[in-house]
């Protein structure tokens, strides 16, 4: 059994409060929105490894506590350390032993990308055995169907990708787009990716849906070759940095699409590729985009 327990917090706090929470033995902390599910919720937009400019005005610090940690001598220490009078308001729950396998697969069902496609994890039997069926479990590399960008590039790839089709899979995360592109007909495959840990998930997850000929690497900057679908799922500000080596992967009148973009992002992405290829915005789900474009010829 663990405790976890909930303090509220002003934005200026929070995160100073959760560090000296760590320091008084706390197992991990996070820090969530205390009007999370009310008309006042304020979601946070900032890329993954940005930093926002400020947390919720009302936030809630949660800490994890072994069932013999002193809890209470731990808020003072915290509370002390931040420069606080007194302890914040604080809620304790306990924490029951789970199967906590168990519990993380319930989490995961499979996804219907569309009447063509679904993600399914290993766990559970496919729900249209007519359709193509991706196996992929969560894990490390980013990829697994449920968030929106990586759905808006799914369902344009089964437009886009004609039969045997050259696609190149910029920022392969665990090879989803890749497997997906593989699955529907395409030819080559090369996928590429800074981290190591996705190739080596993208090449384990190609060898389990059957993908035995795609390429995958860990040198980004030394692609090779045009090709005539070119998908990249990553970040604004690095898709638009690389904005004239990924167009020069398209070939003459080849097609590019891009996501990992906010809405609000779009212009910025679409004048960083005007000199090269114009871009427009395809779709949209839950605030993200996919911009899209063919490569004159």
């Amino acid at each position: 059994m663990w405790y976890s327990v909930s303090l509220k917090a002003a934005a200026e706090q929070a995160e100073a409060l959760s560090e000296a929470l760590m320091e008084a033995g706390a197992l991990s902390v996070s820090i969530e929105d205390a009007d999370a599910g009310t008309e006042r919720e304020t979601p946070q937009f900032g890329e993954p490894g940005s930093v926002n400019e400020r947390l919720w005005d009302h936030s809630v610090v949660i800490a994890l506590f072994e069932k013999t940690a002193n809890i209470p001598a731990a808020l003072a220490q915290a509370a002390e350390a931040v420069g606080l009078d007194d302890v914040p308001p604080f809620h304790i729950e306990e924490i029951a032993e789970q199967n906590w396998v168990q519990l993380t697969q319930s989490q995961f069902d499979p996804i219907r990308i569309n009447e063509r496609l679904w993600i399914v994890p290993s766990w559970h039997d496919a729900p249209d055995a007519a359709a193509i069926n991706i196996e992929m479990d969560p894990g490390m590399a980013f990829g697994t169907g449920s968030h929106p960008t990586t759905r808006l590039c799914l369902q344009w790839l089964c437009d886009a990708v004609m039969p045997g089709a050259s696609v190149l899979d910029y920022g392969c995360g665990s090879g989803i787009l890749g497997i997906a592109a593989a699955k529907l007909g395409a030819g080559t495959i090369v996928g590429c990716d800074i981290d190591q840990a996705a190739v080596d998930a993208s090449r384990a997850n190609a060898e389990r849906n059957g993908v035995a000929d795609a390429t995958w690497q860990n040198s980004a900057g030394h692609v090779q070759g045009q090709y005539d679908i070119v998908v990249a799922n990553i970040l604004t500000n690095p898709l638009c940095v690389l904005a004239p080596n990924l167009v020069s992967h398209v070939k003459p009148g080849g097609r590019l699409a891009l996501s990992g973009v906010l809405a609000i992002q779009a212009e910025q992405v679409i004048t960083a590729y005007a000199p090269y290829i114009a871009l427009q915005v395809g779709d949209e789900h839950e605030g993200w985009i996919r911009l899209e474009g063919r490569k004159a010829c």
